[in-house]
């Protein structure tokens, strides 16, 4: 299953405001290139072969961050309110671990290590190339909001850890994280 809106939620206002006290207020920033702004369009992860379509993720009316559907597992999502891969600031991608029935996108996600490369095509034609520096499997309970949204890098994020039954939902989060690459 993807990460719990719950805990995306309570990160995407810590977010909101670390970028309030930094920049203002996250809509005040000026998409890069007008109308048709950049955005990114595909994640490929060589070392574990994974090369993925990225769809964009808001919030819903309820003010919860989308997660990708379930009925795209292949489909990784870049969330709007974090930076594009290749501009400054903490970007952040978000993929299923699994469905009901099968692996999804980030199921091999736990398995990246140190110096793996992550690139991400964007729509401007560019490639922004990152390092993973560190893969942490933390309860979902202490998500590291700060440091996934506002800490500049790349942060790929599914769920891992134990599945609890009685919620339907894993216990924990894995959380990639990946500066540009040199």
């Amino acid at each position: 299953m993807g990460v719990s809106s719950r805990w995306v939620v309570i990160a995407g206002i810590v977010t909101g405001l670390a970028l309030a006290a930094t920049t203002g207020t996250g809509r005040d920033r000026e998409p890069s290139s007008g109308p048709s702004s950049v955005v990114p369009e595909r994640i490929d992860i060589p070392s574990l072969d994974l090369k993925a379509p990225l769809m964009k993720l808001g919030l819903s009316d309820d003010g919860d961050v989308e997660l990708p559907p379930f009925d795209k597992p292949s489909t990784a999502g870049w969330y709007t309110g974090s930076a594009v891969p290749g501009d400054p600031g903490a970007s952040v991608i978000i993929g299923h671990v699994d469905t009901k029935t099968a692996p999804a996108v980030f199921y091999h996600l736990r398995e990246l290590h140190k110096g793996a490369l992550v690139k991400v095509v964007r729509s401007d034609g560019r490639t922004a190339s990152y390092e993973v520096d560190s893969v942490e499997r933390i309860p979902k309970d202490d998500f590291p909001a700060e440091r996934v949204y506002a800490e500049d890098g790349l942060r790929l994020i599914t769920c891992g850890g134990a599945f609890d039954w009685a919620r339907h939902e894993y216990k924990d989060n894995i959380i990639v994280y990946a500066s540009p690459a040199a």
